[in-house]
């Protein structure tokens, strides 16, 4: 690929570069993370009903507020692809981008998933990562990240001409559709970019580009999360596998993923109530 000619620094180019950086949002008055409520609503939790992800397939499930969901590695190392969308209203959904920039590049416990514009506000807390030591290595990569978007049936034609029909995008299309019973054109404009549960990804160094590498996850290991607002999650087990070779393919092994729900004791939410959504006037 020709890249085209650079232009000629200016002279003050290096003061340019110079500039201290800022972090954009400062979070500071957002409400911290509240990590003894989670533990005690954590104690005497019940599990109530679980899902099994298929490999390079997707499923939904319901998650009411006020309960805790795991994501569950089960068979072998895999990464899923996960979407979600206030249970009453499907315009209200994940926001992948405000998520990222309240928080980092990959999440863990105590990061917040945050929900779209109009409404945003909390829909999700996670309470648990069994990953949180592999914090980020020598290639600067992390894990479960809110950087990638979700592999895609126009995108893998766009490169390689082919159709594949269990990207995550459609296996989340498909997940959704059944769950509310819409026909797949109804279904897909809801679907979004996602949390990459269990994905090891970063930007190379020099290139900056987004790169993967093999899921540091082994059968046990979970993510949880508090749901904040009642939920309709979906989550498609990535044709990628640990996605440690390559993705939107059949060329991976894969194994399937487990979602767990729970509900806490009765009295163990006392004082909590579901978020608002944003005061803003809309003006």
């Amino acid at each position: 690929m020709l890249i085209p000619p650079r232009t000629t620094p200016p002279p003050d180019a290096a003061e340019r570069r110079a500039a201290k950086p800022i972090v954009v949002y400062a979070v500071d008055r957002l409400p911290a993370y509240d990590a003894a409520f989670y533990d005690k609503a954590r104690v005497g939790m019940a599990k109530i009903g679980e899902t099994i992800v298929p490999p390079r397939e997707g499923r939904a499930f319901d998650v009411p507020a006020g309960h805790f969901f795991r994501i569950v590695s089960i068979e072998g190392p895999q990464v899923g692809d996960l979407n979600l969308w206030n249970a009453a209203n499907l315009a209200e959904s994940f926001f992948s981008g405000k998520t990222r920039a309240l928080n980092a590049t990959h999440v863990s416990a105590g990061a917040r998933l945050w929900s779209a514009l109009p409404y945003l506000r909390p829909m999700a807390t996670i309470t648990r990562d069994t990953l949180d030591w592999y914090g980020f290595d020598s290639d600067g990569a992390g894990v479960h990240d809110v950087i990638g978007t979700r592999c895609d049936p126009y995108t893998n034609r766009l490169l390689t001409g082919g159709d594949y029909h269990h990207c995550c995008h459609s296996n989340l299309t498909r997940a959704l559709a059944e769950r509310m019973r819409l026909s797949h054109r109804e279904a897909e404009p809801h679907v979004h970019d996602v949390l990459n549960v269990f994905m090891c990804t970063g930007f190379e160094l020099h290139s900056h580009r987004y790169f993967m590498k093999a899921s540091p996850v082994r059968p046990g290991d979970y993510i949880e999360f508090f749901a904040e607002i009642d939920l309709i999650g979906a989550l498609s087990a990535c044709p990628g596998g640990d996605c440690g070779e390559t993705h939107s393919s059949d060329a991976a092994r894969c194994h399937p993923l487990k979602v767990e729900i729970f509900r806490p004791r009765d009295d163990a939410l006392q004082g909590w109530r579901p978020p608002e959504v944003s005061a803003f006037s809309g003006e």
